[in-house]
């Protein structure tokens, strides 16, 4: 049959323009081919194989490349290949490639058809013996093979997918670093102050969680320029207006919220303490691959987020990204009139987290103290009424914070009239 398809292949017009190869899976058998058909009128053929030696039929790599040469300049228009020509190697474009058996594995399959079809239209031959175990190579190649260009598609829309993700962000980005210079260019030459004068600008104020010290943010809002204060927040990571927080998380924290509930009593309490409330997802992990949780169930939790307690969501990168969103909205809240901003946390719900609010105002005290003041005094006004030797009483009050205390307490306030 191979003879039967070179003396097609290979007449009086096309013989010396036409070049093949035949692989073959052993270096007898292929020897054997090249003797066999060089018997035919047109044919002049060669044997290419590796280095290692077996009764004198390696190749060094020099003569190697000496073969190849003379196969691109014609001077044998069939090479007889081992496994050594599949990949590797500078082998010249040809017509025609012959697979004298096939072979089960879907790379070698790929590799080998590869050397034909580069530079024009070529063609492909397989050999088979019916009814053998070639059958079972052809079709296990030819099945990896289909699987293999699925997976491939199956890749290329998911990079498509992350690459759309990520042209979205990155005008995001451009926006928000645009708006940001914006903003700096008009702070740098003036404000409206209330009265319609130009003033200059006041700077960014941002109140953190002392617990983000730690996150990176906050070194980036120092580079941008804002001001801020490190306190313990009953609700939020950052407050950036009296009217407006933020909530914090990344993309796998606010996976797990959903898990375990979080994320809607946190939603609902930032909603009733706050009029801008703002949940930030940092990160550029795929939201839907977190867990095994169906998309649909993340995207009802984002709508219930922002329709029913009408939380804005937004999204960064990375600390840079979330830094740079914190001052551009800050700097708005806090330039809109009338809507000032002191360092203070959200308002206490009881009465108990009112008084230890208030308490853990006094000098050295926090609110690591406050507790153990209001235990042991019972209310605020015994506490005010307390002299140095009550007050050092309490574990951790010495006498220096006693009389820090009291000092405050007794000091006359001297009006600025």
């Amino acid at each position: 049959k191979l003879k039967e398809l070179l003396t097609k292949a290979l007449t009086d017009t096309t013989a010396k323009t036409k070049k093949i190869i035949i692989f073959n899976q052993y270096r007898d058998m292929a020897a054997k081919i090249v003797e066999e058909i060089n018997t035919l009128g047109h044919v002049s053929a060669r044997l290419f194989v590796g280095q290692a030696k077996k009764r004198g039929q390696g190749l060094s790599q020099k003569k190697q490349k000496a073969m190849l040469d003379e196969f691109r300049n014609h001077d044998f228009n069939v090479l007889v290949a081992t496994s050594v020509a599949e990949e590797g190697l500078d082998i010249p474009h040809v017509d025609l490639v012959i697979f004298y058996e096939p072979i089960p594995s879907e790379i070698r399959h790929i590799q080998r058809r590869g050397r034909t079809g580069r530079l024009e239209k070529g063609a492909v031959l397989i050999l088979m013996a019916k009814g053998t175990r070639d059958e079972a190579y052809r079709w296990s190649a030819y099945n990896k093979e289909k699987r293999m260009y699925r997976h491939l598609d199956e890749l290329k829309k998911k990079f498509m997918l992350l690459t759309k993700k990520q042209d979205v962000h990155a005008n995001y980005l451009n926006s928000a670093d645009h708006t940001l210079q914006g903003d700096r260019s008009c702070s740098q030459s003036c404000s409206q102050s209330s009265s319609g004068k130009i003033a200059p600008d006041i700077p960014i104020m941002i109140l953190a969680d002392d617990r983000e010290k730690g996150s990176g943010i906050v070194k980036e809002l120092f580079d941008v320029g804002a001001s801020v204060r490190l306190k313990r927040l009953a609700l939020g990571d950052y407050m950036l207006s009296s009217q407006c927080v933020v909530e914090l998380k990344t993309v796998p924290d606010f996976v797990d919220s959903i898990i375990d509930g979080r994320i809607l009593s946190q939603a609902r309490e930032l909603k009733e303490k706050f009029e801008h409330p703002i949940l930030i997802m940092q990160g550029d992990e795929d939201l839907y691959s977190q867990r095994k949780i169906h998309p649909n169930a993340i995207r009802g939790v984002l709508a219930t987020l922002t329709v029913t307690f009408g939380l804005s969501v937004l999204y960064t990168k990375n600390a840079k990204d979330t830094a740079s969103l914190l001052a551009i909205i800050a700097k708005r809240e806090q330039q809109e009139p009338g809507n000032e901003f002191a360092y203070h946390t959200v308002k206490p719900l009881t009465l108990k987290e009112r008084q230890e609010f208030l308490v853990s105002a006094l000098p050295g005290i926090g609110s690591a103290l406050s507790k153990p003041l209001l235990e042991h005094f019972g209310s605020i006004k015994n506490l005010m009424n307390a002299d140095l030797a009550e007050l050092q009483k309490v574990e951790k009050i010495g006498e220096k914070k006693a009389r820090e205390i009291q000092q405050l307490l007794q000091a006359h306030y001297a009006s600025s009239g």
